[in-house]
């Protein structure tokens, strides 16, 4: 498993977003996003509205940008977290939704596979010199003969 970069000390005052964006890794545009989204649940604010951001909603940042690193959408990003809150949750139902997302990956991957290989037979098939006859052209406007 690959090390991940070591995060920001996070500090156990609450912080402004612009900290808790250092300290998660997370822009503040992405924290208000996420927040809008219901993942951080209730944010404290000061008397003048400015938002305040807990270690707890730090460490639950983190966990969001993992999720993303590794390709969860944010559907599932909010199933993950409330199952990561939820201490008597069956590890089944967090595998389940893994498991959709490695299938899904795969399956990405596949088709991304079987589009280099066709690029590489029409490269292979293009002499790329001054005639005006195109093999590459000719395929993609399905006229190949």
């Amino acid at each position: 498993m690959p090390s991940q970069p070591k995060p920001a000390q996070v500090s156990s005052q609450p912080v402004n977003i612009g900290e808790a964006a250092r300290q998660s890794g997370v822009s503040a545009k992405m924290l208000r996003h996420y927040e809008s989204l219901g993942l951080l649940g209730t944010v404290n604010r000061t008397d003048s509205g400015y938002r305040l951001y807990s270690a707890t909603d730090v460490h639950t940042l983190r966990f969001i940008k993992r999720c993303r690193d590794v390709g969860f959408s944010m559907a599932e990003i909010g199933e993950l977290v409330g199952l990561w809150q939820n201490k008597r949750r069956a590890s089944a139902n967090v595998k389940k939704i893994a498991q959709k997302r490695m299938d899904e990956l795969s399956e990405r991957i596949a088709a991304m596979q079987a589009m280099q290989r066709t690029l590489s037979t029409l490269l292979d098939c293009c002499h790329g010199d001054d005639r005006p006859d195109c093999p590459i052209l000719d395929d993609l406007a399905g006229t190949t003969t």
